[in-house]
């Protein structure tokens, strides 16, 4: 364990003995059992090493579970290890964020990741007996593991960009670790492409999509004028929320749908004037001047609140609209 030592912080030494302490309960719950279905020596070297890409010595160009691969592999080798170990060990570390690969490789590959993941998100977690579960946190103190090894990994691909794509492991840690909308995701790395692939909204005979804020509004005067409640809604977050005058905001597509229904049926009519845009990271804050007007001619001039944002695929949608928030009592 000296050499782990050596190279490891405290958290990620302390969760690489944590996930070797949980393989056996959580392999037993399995139905394996060390020497008769894996060899738990290799399990131990996989937990042991299996963060070592995150080390300072085991930084490099690549992913960090191949970077710590590596080490681990030319480590062992030095000591005198079995090529056909050593690349098995390989194998298991490069693997062991890569759930339904893992467990196909080799049963060391999979009783290793299993540990890991319970110690890490709670896999299995229901398979530890708890006597156990309080020595290992008597021992190996957590120190919030959970996000600190998401520091650990978006530190590294902020420095090395190329260590992480959209499809892997890091480059989901990387972009939850960035303000929302700020990551790059599949969609943009098909739009880089360069093959011309469209999304739904492109493609010929599909109803029009806001690709600006400022569309949204136009999109949403000619669906309500057309009584097209299918498209407004279209335009919304499924979570999405529509103030209301007098009432709670409508939220979610359901609410909103009746609301929009509604308001059509009373014969409503919307017009909406731009007064600003403010765009920032995938948000944009805009506001309208709304003349809404009954059925019996009374009309209603307010300035407009509402909260939009850009889907992974390009897409704005109305995350809040709420043309009576300016109203609301203090």
């Amino acid at each position: 364990m000296s050499y782990a030592a050596e190279h490891l912080p405290g958290h990620l030494m302390g969760h690489s003995a944590r996930s070797f302490m949980f393989t056996r309960p959580t392999a037993m719950a399995q139905g394996l059992e060390p020497g008769r279905d894996y060899d738990e020596e290799l399990v131990f070297l996989i937990c042991l090493l299996h963060d070592l890409g995150l080390s300072e010595a085991g930084n490099g160009e690549q992913r960090f579970e191949v970077d710590g691969a590596d080490m681990a592999s030319a480590f062992l080798l030095d000591a005198g290890v079995d090529k056909e170990r050593a690349e098995r060990v390989w194998a298991g570390i490069a693997l062991h964020t890569s759930d339904g690969i893992a467990t196909r490789s080799s049963p060391e590959a999979g009783v290793a990741q299993v540990g890991i993941a319970t110690d890490v998100a709670g896999l299995a977690r229901e398979a530890l007996p708890e006597d156990l579960i309080a020595d290992a946190l008597a021992a190996w103190p957590r120190h919030d593991l959970g996000y600190a090894i998401a520091e650990d990994i978006a530190a590294q691909i902020a420095e090395t960009p190329g260590k992480a794509s959209p499809i892997n492991f890091p480059g989901h840690v990387a972009t939850i670790c960035r303000p929302p909308g700020q990551g790059p995701t599949w969609y943009d790395m098909v739009a880089g492409s360069e093959w011309g692939d469209r999304p739904p909204y492109r493609r010929p005979g599909a109803p029009a999509a806001a690709e600006t804020p400022d569309q949204l509004a136009r999109l949403f005067l000619e669906r309500f004028q057309a009584g097209d409640v299918d498209g407004l809604i279209a335009l919304y977050e499924p979570s999405g929320i529509l103030g209301r005058l007098g009432d709670d905001p409508a939220t979610g597509h359901e609410a909103i749908r009746a609301e929009l229904r509604r308001l059509i049926d009373d014969k409503v009519a919307i017009d909406l004037s731009i007064r600003s845009v403010r765009e920032t990271g995938g948000l944009a804050l805009v506001s309208h001047t709304a003349t809404i007007t009954r059925r019996d001619g009374a009309a209603t001039v307010v300035d407009t609140t509402e909260v939009t944002r850009r889907q992974a695929d390009g897409r704005w949608l109305y995350a809040i609209d709420d043309p009576f928030f300016a109203r609301l009592p203090a």
